[in-house]
């Protein structure tokens, strides 16, 4: 009876070592699985990590492989790649006193990943209401015809006051684009009927100066034919030809104008006479 006694015993106390052991096992597994878990990190091509170790930061790493110490460091990703971001529309009172909507669109990107962390709690939220006031601010110092005409020079001064202002922010804007500038309609139709009255006085601008060139080509030619009598033959010749060019039914009897100078010399002597007679009287 001791015998067996024994031998369950020692049957039972390698069971219980054994799964001891297993036990171990297991939690020294599942401690390296979450050390890894939580130690190991992968950053793509376009992101960076900052490290904090102890509250403190540490560096920004990546791309690639990242090793932290569990419990003690902490990693927060930025982005570098740019980023489109929608200024929502504001209402504008313009300098001329023209009430208008106006958005745009902003691309910046992140150049220091520390900064764009610690200097600022959130950098697109912050970014979107500096956009936001300074689009308002920029708008309302210029006129309309200048918000409607000189684009450029307006996105050139927004890009320039957002990136004096994000710098400190690790944030580089690359460029502001003016999207939609929305009129009342009481404006629209005014500027139309402006439009519609420019265009009318550079038609009669047009017409006048047509027929300015017009009057002073026919003078010339005047002056052309009274030197060369025969050449008012030869237009009456073409002016017959392109009349008979076309089908019509127009008949045209070609009288020689010879055959009137009789009758015109003698209208200028009866018109002549009178004015003799009174200066002999």
């Amino acid at each position: 009876m001791s015998d067996g006694r024994g031998f369950f015993s020692r049957f039972s106390y390698g069971t219980i070592k054994k799964e001891n052991a297993m036990f171990t096992t297991i939690a020294i597994i599942l401690l390296v699985i979450f050390f890894l878990s939580s130690a190991i990190r992968i950053l793509n091509e376009y992101e960076r990590g900052v490290i904090f170790r102890l509250g403190r930061v540490i560096q920004a790493k990546g791309p690639g492989l990242i090793i932290l110490i569990p419990v003690i460091d902490k990693i927060m990703k930025v982005s570098m790649r740019i980023v489109a971001m929608d200024v929502d529309p504001q209402d504008v009172i313009t300098r001329d006193n023209v009430s208008v909507k106006v958005n745009a669109v902003i691309y910046f990107r992140v150049i220091d990943p520390i900064k764009a962390i610690i200097e600022v709690e959130n950098y697109i939220y912050a970014m979107s209401q500096l956009a936001q006031t300074t689009l308002r601010s920029v708008c309302g110092q210029a006129e309309l015809d200048e918000l409607l005409s000189a684009r450029e020079k307006i996105n050139s001064e927004l890009q320039e006051i957002l990136d004096t202002h994000t710098d400190p922010w690790g944030i580089k804007v690359a460029t502001v684009e003016l999207k939609h500038i929305d009129l009342p309609q009481e404006m629209q139709r005014a500027m139309a009927k402006q439009a519609e009255a420019e265009r009318e006085r550079r038609a009669k601008v047009i017409n006048a100066e047509g027929e300015y060139q017009a009057a002073t080509r026919l003078s010339e030619a005047a002056e052309i034919i009274q030197s060369h009598p025969m050449a008012l033959q030869l237009r009456y010749l073409q002016t017959m030809r392109e009349i008979s060019a076309e089908n019509n039914t127009t008949t045209i009897f070609p009288l020689p104008l010879d055959l009137f100078k009789p009758f015109l010399k003698l209208v200028e002597s009866h018109e002549r006479t009178p004015d003799a007679e009174k200066k002999s009287g």
